[in-house]
């Protein structure tokens, strides 16, 4: 009967999983990809509800990168961290290459591209100006400046553009570039009429339509963000479009911006500035305009007078000592929370730090990942002693445990009476063996967080065939991990599911060591459970293969611990091990041969 049983939970979970791939690869990818095509198709219909001129709705045609920047006149941007240049027609900030970071791994990969220009697909830039009620003149995206000192913006050396109206007032943009990713834009205007006005400067980061690789980071906030009334500010994509008004936060300094994974573009006031900031999301051109902008107060200008207003304009890579190095400078609150620290926040900033100082004195993140797991099982060690010489007096004990079993096997209440004397006889406390599992979940997902959102760990190499500790471990059984010249995810009707079974080197070799650790620990008293256990191993190997490749060097590293502390336990106290069994059956098959 226990066989029948077995047998049947064996089957039936292996037809459970069939049932679950199949369903995903066969009914829910073909469903969702319907879902976004008709998406796609109903965003003009949504731009022409929204009130926007006849024709608006039909999107024209995108052109090519290159073509819309050439579209305009343009002056250079050139520095160490950026490459790329500002446009001349509404003096914006559109177009930028981050130069020291790459779009993949390999080293003739082209540099990372933050910001893109309008008229191209998934544009992406800031623009700064001024607002004023019922004043002609004022310089709009349209206006084509003028530059007056300057050829390339580049550190130490700043650009300035004007522009006068017909109105007498002159405006004056003077822009600078420091080594790293920060703008800083002074606008001054001069009041050359003879009536005083009132204007108000304002910034803003758009980006029209979704990021192309918004689909590819699970784990990670993408959309709005900002530091807005003392308060951290996100919107994901999907909840800032359903808003259905601007989303306005009044404040005193702060900052705010459009996010990726990695890459951050955001306008920061003065930080004694009276500033109203607004996340809205405009249907227009046949796609929807996300908009992080703030207005300042505003400015009269007596005739003969001028007024200043400086912004700065963040445009780069997350890197957080980057980012804090700014918030010290320029006083900006809480600037290194444009990385999406998570609900955890008390474990994955301390985890990050701790990775970082590692880093700085061995300069190899897989070998910080393994010195950080150290750590943390050695905080962890004392209560794990406790719990491992739990299950190792358990294990000893499954000889008068099966007695009881077989003595009170129609008696369920008395058996559990006599299990429970016999661990009070023997000091023996079951729940303790739970205590370092419920411990390691908040460390496990601390650590997934700190791997998926910080830049630092992305393309950032190990040992050998391991270049890219933020990414799934780029080896196949399915190819011999690559002793056999084939690439399997590119092979037609096999790629979709190689990607289920994908098992690389690294995800074996922690299946391997949890089956081990399994294997140490008492058996479950149902044999259900048992087989329940047994397979717990194969099915987190298959979960565990799509994840970064930190995390698992992080996971099995801490298993050998565990198995290493298991087996010094087991040894001392004399209670059977499968590590003993094994090397007790090498020497009894050497002896046999001998």
């Amino acid at each position: 009967m226990q066989q029948n049983e077995s047998r049947n939970t064996i089957v039936f979970i292996v037809v459970a999983m069939a049932i679950l791939l199949g369903y995903q690869t066969l009914v829910l990818g073909p469903a969702q990809k319907r879902r976004e095509a008709a998406l796609k198709a109903q965003q003009p219909a949504a731009a022409a509800q929204a009130g926007l001129p006849a024709g608006a709705s039909a999107a024209p045609a995108l052109l090519p990168r290159d073509a819309a920047k050439a579209a305009d006149a343009r002056v250079a941007v050139a520095s160490d961290a950026l490459a790329g240049s500002v446009r001349l027609r509404g003096a914006r900030i559109d177009d930028l290459f981050l130069t020291g970071f790459r779009e993949k791994v390999a080293r003739d990969s082209p540099p990372v591209e933050l910001l893109r220009p309008e008229g191209a697909e998934h544009a992406w830039f800031a623009e700064f100006g001024w607002l004023g009620q019922n004043l002609p003149g004022l310089p709009t995206p349209d206006t084509v400046w003028s530059v007056t000192s300057g050829d390339v913006l580049s550190p130490g050396k700043p650009v300035v553009l004007t522009y006068a109206s017909p109105q007498g007032l002159v405006f004056t943009r003077t822009l600078a570039v420091d080594d790293k990713f920060m703008f800083t834009v002074t606008d001054t205007v001069a009041n050359l009429g003879a009536q005083a006005v009132t204007l108000t400067p304002y910034a803003s980061v758009q980006r029209q339509g979704l990021p192309a690789a918004l689909k590819q980071a699970q784990n990670v906030h993408e959309g709005a963000v900002g530091f807005l009334d003392g308060q951290l500010r996100l919107l994901k994509y999907a909840a800032w479009k359903k808003k259905t008004e601007p989303v306005a936060n009044v404040s005193t300094g702060g900052w705010l911006g459009v996010t990726d994974k990695y890459w951050l573009a955001a306008v920061i006031p003065g930080q004694a500035e009276k500033i109203s900031g607004q996340y809205r999301v405009t249907p227009s051109r046949g796609v929807d305009i996300y908009e992080a902008s703030y207005t300042a107060a505003a400015r009269t200008i007596n005739p003969g007078r001028q007024v200043s207003e400086t912004t700065h304009f963040f445009a780069g890579a997350k890197t957080v000592r980057v980012l804090r190095g700014y918030q010290d400078a320029l006083d900006i609150p809480r600037f290194d929370q444009a990385v999406d620290w998570g609900v955890l926040w008390f474990l994955t900033r301390p985890f990050f730090t701790a990775l970082d100082f590692f880093f700085s004195h061995v300069g190899n993140f897989g070998v910080a990942i393994l010195l950080m797991t150290l750590c943390v099982r050695l905080l962890l060690f004392p209560l794990a002693q406790k719990s491992y010489e739990s299950m190792s007096r358990m294990k000893k004990l499954q000889g008068p445990m099966e007695e009881i079993k077989t003595r009170y096997k129609d008696d369920p209440t008395k058996m559990q009476q006599e299990t429970m004397a016999l661990y009070q006889r023997e000091k023996i406390n079951p729940l303790l063996g739970c205590v370092p599992i419920l411990l390691q979940i908040p460390i496990f997902l601390a650590f997934y967080k700190v791997l998926s959102v910080t830049i630092e760990m992305r393309h950032a190499p190990f040992v050998g065939w391991i270049k890219d500790l933020s990414e799934p471990d780029p080896t196949t059984v399915l190819n011999l991990f690559g002793l056999i010249p084939w690439d399997v995810a590119a092979t037609p009707m096999i790629g979709g599911v190689a990607s289920l079974v994908h098992l690389g080197v690294l995800p074996l070799l922690y299946g391997f060591t949890m089956w081990l650790t399994t294997a140490m620990n008492p058996p479950a008293p149902d044999p259900m459970q048992q087989r329940i256990f047994q397979l717990m191993p194969l099915i987190f190997t298959f979960i565990m293969a799509p994840f970064a490749v930190g995390l698992l060097v992080y996971w099995t590293f801490s298993n050998v611990f565990s198995i290493f502390q298991q087996y010094i336990i087991m040894h001392r106290l004399k209670v059977d091990n499968p590590i003993d069994q094994f090397f007790a059956r090498i020497r009894g098959a050497a002896g046999t041969v001998g």
